[in-house]
């Protein structure tokens, strides 16, 4: 990861936890990642959530509502874990878009199941970060870190697996 930028570093070099600086700067710069991954899914879901339509409305509607708020609860420990690494956290729809590996949606709403597919495909993208967090966290000894991230894929894991269901005919 690239040396953080000076609005993103916070009080790094203070902290004696056991991991050094730069390690802690590439996990915190990979968490950053997975933390737009993460609110770009949110905005994603929320969205379907408000314009799905179709026979299965009901059950989208509703799985949607469960698979954002769960998004939602994801990110503040997501963004904790950075600042007990001792950097700042990005916060801004600029700082997430330059940073999510997932795209917008797009501006006129999908049908119900491209709706779908695209949350398959978003939540495999987001398991995908959260396995490369665990990689560099798990090589720094970083525990706290790599045990969010085990949490993180089971969730993406199976959601997207719940998702892909919907899928088959």
């Amino acid at each position: 990861m690239s040396k953080s930028s000076p609005a993103l570093q916070a009080s790094a070099a203070a902290l004696h936890i056991g991991i050094s600086a730069k390690d802690r700067e590439n996990i915190a710069g990979h968490l950053s990642r997975l933390l737009a991954d993460t609110y770009t899914l949110y905005l994603t879901t929320h969205n379907f959530h408000w314009n799905v339509t179709g026979p299965m409305f009901n059950a989208l509607h509703l799985m949607f509502m469960e698979q954002y708020t769960e998004l939602w609860n994801a990110v503040d420990p997501i963004a904790e874990r950075i600042r007990a690494l001792g950097f700042f956290v990005p916060g801004s729809y600029q700082a997430f878009s330059s940073r999510s590996s997932l795209d917008d949606v797009p501006a006129q709403p999908p049908k119900a199941q491209e709706m779908i597919a695209i949350l398959v495909k978003g939540h495999e993208a987001v398991a995908k970060t959260a396995r490369e967090v665990f990689s560099v966290a798990d090589a720094a000894n970083d525990q706290p870190t790599a045990d969010l991230m085990t949490q993180r894929l089971d969730i993406h894991e199976k959601t997207a697996w719940m998702l892909r269901s919907l899928l088959d005919s």
